[in-house]
């Protein structure tokens, strides 16, 4: 019975998981569930952190407090060990981090009766693109598993155990292409099956997942409801002036938002509001900066982009910061938001292949990983790349844990 615990640290999901008798069990954390949001929320006068489906709760309440999502982007910079006041008091992100996956080991040991002292951690291919930013990103995450309990930390790529786990699906003999899409990074792995085991031929990395795709959509279809893109009167003179973009980037990136309620950023969209050929829509923004509602959006946005995937013609509600306020979106519309990210990912296979020697054709099995590999965007861009393939999207959100999993067994006897 293995005494590590596999964890998939997620952008926007989280799941363990353990290996008995040669079988993966998933450890449920998160209630009954497999998987748990990589969230936190923190009271605003103290008290006790809330992560997860918790912390979602604390937030559509309307609880007063901090709630913070895609932790995992911030690893490898410098905003990681900034101080800032979370919760009543100072905190750097890192703090935040350890706080986390100090709580998912806790449950992981309740609901597997044993310590848990020693982990192997998924990480992405890349966490950034530049080398010396991606191994800071690797010991960043290492010295947070160990803050939080961890004697022991390994590593293991993502889709590499994306394909351990999912090795028996083409037959015993098969040339594989692992699609990992997540919520912060895009990682491609050729793999071979042989014999019953597999060869990583070839990975390949990019910074870009669900949360860039979410802030396209936010940028293109929300933001203009609250000015992005319209235009200022100039104080002193004739002509109009852009309103500047900076605000709107912030509010539609998952790890931004929490920063953005700052005096300086009130004071200056009131004096936009002031100028703006438009006042309305500025004074949208004067209200969810004074009221907070950047994270009530971004989980709008996230809820209409899934139902455009789907074909449904929805709408991006944002009643709640004015009565019956909402931005259309389709498909069609949504296609056009995320059409520069299509060039990024078919760059990426292509790479990919080539660092194998692989030909698209010889390509019989797609594995689809990650909540955000179910998007037509990705869907479509295989089935138009690799004709040849079959697509599998049946553990797309667990996977990655599974095969983790099953790579305990290595380290186990290492």
């Amino acid at each position: 019975m293995s005494s590590i615990l596999a964890i998939d640290f997620g952008t926007s999901n989280s799941a363990a998981a353990i290996l008995e008798g040669g079988a993966v069990r998933r450890v449920p954390i998160e209630g009954a569930s497999d998987t748990l949001p990589t969230a936190v929320f923190f009271p605003a006068r103290g008290g006790a952190m809330r992560i997860g489906d918790a912390a979602a709760a604390a937030l559509i309440g309307a609880e007063e407090g901090r709630y913070m999502r895609a932790l995992k982007s911030v690893l490898g910079t410098p905003l990681l060990h900034e101080s800032r006041l979370i919760g009543g008091r100072r905190r750097t992100l890192a703090q935040v981090i350890t706080a986390f996956l100090t709580e998912l080991r806790q449950r992981a040991e309740a609901g597997t009766g044993r310590p848990l002292a020693r982990v192997l951690s998924g990480r992405p291919v890349r966490f950034h693109p530049d080398p010396a930013r991606d191994a800071q990103a690797e010991a960043d995450l290492r010295a947070c598993y160990h803050a939080a309990g961890f004697e022991d930390v390994a590593f293991m790529p993502e889709p590499e155990a994306a394909a351990l786990a999912c090795h028996g699906m083409g037959g015993a003999s098969e040339t594989g292409l692992i699609m990992d899409i997540g919520g912060g990074t895009s990682d491609f792995s050729v793999y071979r099956t042989e014999g019953g085991r597999v060869r990583i031929l070839a990975s390949h990395g990019i910074r870009l997942g669900g949360t860039d795709f979410d802030g396209a959509v936010s940028l293109t279809h929300a933001m203009p409801l609250l000015g992005h893109g319209s235009q200022l009167r100039r104080e002193m003179g004739p002509g109009l002036l852009p309103v500047p973009n900076a605000i709107y980037v912030d509010l539609a990136d998952w790890a931004h938002i929490p920063f953005t309620y700052t005096p300086e950023n009130r004071r200056q969209a009131r004096q936009m509001a002031r100028l703006a050929a438009e006042p309305a829509l500025l004074e949208r923004l004067v209200t969810l900066l004074t009221d907070e509602l950047g994270h009530d959006l971004a989980f709008a946005v996230e809820r209409a982009k899934i139902a455009a995937n789907d074909g449904t013609g929805t709408q991006i509600g944002m009643g709640f910061i004015e009565p019956h306020l909402a931005a259309a979106i389709s498909r069609a519309s949504l296609g056009d938001a995320l059409e520069g990210f299509g060039r990024d990912l078919q760059e990426a296979v292509s790479d990919t292949l080539a660092g194998a020697g692989v030909a698209a054709g010889e390509i019989g099995s797609v594995v689809l990983v990650g909540g955000s590999s179910l998007m037509g965007l990705v869907t479509d861009l295989a089935a138009r790349m690799l004709p040849a393939a079959r697509l599998h999207r049946s553990e797309a959100f667990t996977a990655v844990v599974d095969g983790l999993a099953l790579g305990t067994a290595v380290e186990q006897r290492s």
